[in-house]
């Protein structure tokens, strides 16, 4: 029998656990969901899903995993729809950059017996250029060469945990345990801050005295840095990230601003040297990261794939739930 992973979020994310999952379809019987019935019906379409279902209980009601892979915005009200249907020993991952607030809600809404643990999606290195976004950005290999951030309360049985590896290693990447604090100062960063940082060059420069003929020569400098926010987070999800990752974002612009600042009174003061010195070590530093990223010598310890019998067994047998549910 098959294990049902239902999948909520038919975007590029979402799509590609479904898309990556393909290979196992013996095994595994991949739902997918979404908002939109066209989305869910343009998934099945294109092979993410063996089945779309619009009723969001029906969905879940027969799930072993459940995914989430919608914006951070509607995490919470997905968490308290799905939460009554959800069977007992039922796992709940989601992909939202900001995992402490998520975990709050789970604890909140989640019935016992039921299990959350946040993954981070890091994807694949070849595809960090890809522009395109959405259902039509989603494929099979994108977190190949990738790696997800788990991270779960405390007190998360090491079953679940295990499950959540091996999960991520069907995906082809390599799952890397963090605590919830550690993960959300990574994602303050890498992701949340570029966006911010974008939205904030936007704000310094469109609309302001010399933007109608500065519109006209704005070009792939412009476009590129830009681009940071108008291909990740929607703007609610974005608002929500960074308040209520409010502590690690502002280190995190404080940092940023520091740096700006430093730049910024050396051209002041016309010094060569100084200018030269941060450029370089910019321009350096980025080619090192995407040396490594490329690379991804951290895979090289990466585990087999797990079998896939195991992985079904662990889920179905009756003695996950024993040795997981508290004795009466």
């Amino acid at each position: 029998m098959a294990v049902q992973i239902t999948i909520i979020g038919m975007g590029q994310i979402g799509a590609s656990i479904g898309l990556a999952l393909g290979q196992y379809k013996d095994a595994i019987l991949r739902v997918g969901h979404d908002k939109k019935v066209e989305v869910e019906r343009e998934a099945q379409k294109k092979g993410a899903v063996d089945k779309a279902e619009h009723n969001l209980p029906s969905a879940v009601k027969d799930a072993k995993l459940v995914v989430l892979c919608v914006p951070i915005s509607q995490v919470r009200e997905t968490l308290e729809f799905i939460a009554p249907d959800l069977q007992e020993g039922t796992i709940v991952l989601d992909t939202a950059p900001v995992k402490t607030e998520v975990m709050k809600w789970a604890k909140e809404l989640l019935p016992e017996g039921r299990y959350y643990v946040g993954l981070v999606p890091a994807i694949n290195p070849d595809l960090l250029h890809n522009l395109r976004f959405g259902l039509e950005a989603a494929q099979a290999d994108l977190f190949s060469k990738g790696l997800f951030v788990i991270d779960a309360p405390y007190g998360t049985p090491g079953e679940v945990m295990t499950l959540a590896a091996d999960f991520v290693r069907l995906l082809g990447a390599a799952p890397l345990l963090a605590d919830m604090a550690e993960s959300d100062g990574l994602m303050a960063r890498t992701h949340l801050l570029p966006q911010l940082v974008a939205a904030a060059f936007l704000n310094a420069t469109i609309d302001q005295p010399g933007w109608q003929e500065a519109r006209k020569v704005a070009g792939r400098a412009y476009a590129t840095l830009t681009a940071g926010l108008a291909y990740n987070d929607e703007i609610d999800s974005l608002r929500m990230a960074a308040l209520h990752n409010r502590a690690n974002v502002v280190h995190a612009l404080d940092v940023m601003m520091a740096s700006l600042r430093g730049l910024r009174d050396d051209i002041e003061k016309g010094d060569d040297d100084g200018v030269a010195e941060r450029l370089e070590a910019a321009l350096v530093g980025r080619q090192r990261w995407m040396d490594e990223r490329m690379s991804a010598d951290w895979m090289e310890a990466r585990r087999e794939l797990p079998d896939i019998p195991s992985f079904s067994e662990r889920l179905f047998g009756s003695a996950f739930v024993k040795r997981t549910t508290p004795e009466k």
